[in-house]
């Protein structure tokens, strides 16, 4: 009896993997495949001319790295509201709004952690301190703790080197904004643009520089930002919401799977496709659409992909990792006292 249910419940195993259907990434086939599943979001192509490795390279974050200490349960002393947007929260924090572009480098693990901490440097200091946190300093300076540079990283060893050494500020490629602008430039998902082609050749991780660029005031070394705390936030859906509404945005690492790479709007929820890898963005905020519990997430693709460069993805169900791997941290505002 119990061999028969064995193999019967192997062949229901093997007839549902045959029966999801296998489409190539990126593919109109994959496109027409989700949005006729009435799902909670629709499909649509954000990458045009590009190589499948450019977009598997983009998912730069090693899932289930060093863990940082947890922080202490915040949730039961908040009373938390049903939907919440940080950038209408703290309208006086533009960095909340900004998208930025990683280019061809999987430096998103590097990007999640300086957009949230821009975001909690102006927030903690009640809007006093607006300031583009580096990607490029933390990319290229974190070393060996951190990963391994646009092959990928670890968010929590992001966010324990702006605690360690600091971080100087700098903007998106070619601003001239900071101390170290990004280097690596965006490059074109469209047909039609002016941006260079995103190849998948994205090269080395550039070389750690302790000089701003000329010009910019003061020094690489009183140019720093530090942290004076992080921490992972436990993966239960209330404390992450209460992180966000008492500190403002964290860091969340997720798995990837071609379905995601055709997101345009609704709440995204995995439909098919294979796995791309691992993934980290910001988390923003939270809402419900059409009774859809969602998280509200900027990416670092630019604008031109998804809804203007954020997504919503499923809540409460730790949905392809989403709520497990979430980082934050707290900066020395102390600092900002004697500059102001």
């Amino acid at each position: 009896m119990w061999r028969l249910l064995t193999t019967l419940s192997c062949l229901v195993v093997l007839t549902s993997a045959r029966s999801r259907p296998n489409f190539q990434p990126l593919s109109d086939e994959l496109v027409n495949y989700v949005n006729k599943q009435n799902t909670t979001w629709k499909a649509g192509h954000n990458f045009y001319n590009v190589d499948l490795s450019y977009v598997k390279r983009l998912c730069g974050t090693m899932l289930g790295g060093p863990k940082l200490p947890q922080k202490v349960w915040l949730a039961e002393d908040i009373v938390l509201p049903e939907s919440f947007d940080a950038r209408e929260q703290w309208p006086n924090c533009p960095t909340i709004k900004e998208i930025r572009d990683q280019g061809s480098c999987g430096s998103c693990w590097a990007f999640g952690a300086v957009e949230a901490i821009s975001d909690r440097i102006c927030i903690l200091t009640n809007g006093h301190v607006n300031v583009e946190v580096s990607a490029e300093d933390l990319l290229t300076c974190c070393g060996i703790q951190c990963g391994e540079g646009c092959n990928g990283g670890f968010p929590s060893g992001a966010w324990n080197f702006w605690t360690k050494k600091g971080l100087v500020s700098g903007g998106l490629y070619d601003s001239h904004v900071g101390c170290r602008p990004y280097s690596i430039p965006p490059c074109e998902h469209h047909v039609n643009g002016s941006r260079p082609p995103c190849s998948g050749e994205g090269g080395d991780t550039p070389k750690c520089s302790k000089i701003c660029e000329p010009g910019y005031t003061p020094s690489y070394k009183d140019d720093k930002h530090f942290g004076c705390s992080s921490y992972s936030v436990p993966s239960s859906e209330k404390e992450i919401m209460a992180e966000i509404y008492k500190n403002g945005p964290v860091e969340a690492a997720f798995s990837v799977y071609s379905d995601f790479l055709l997101y345009k709007s609704g709440v995204y929820q995995h439909v098919t496709g294979e796995m791309m890898g691992g993934h980290a963005v910001r988390i923003l905020g939270w809402g419900e659409d059409n009774g859809t519990p969602y998280w509200l997430v900027g990416n670092s693709w630019n604008t031109d992909w998804g809804d203007n460069g954020f997504f919503k993805i499923l809540r409460g169900q730790d949905h392809c990792g989403i709520e497990s791997e979430i980082v934050a941290g707290l900066p020395c505002t102390e600092q900002y006292w004697t500059r102001i």
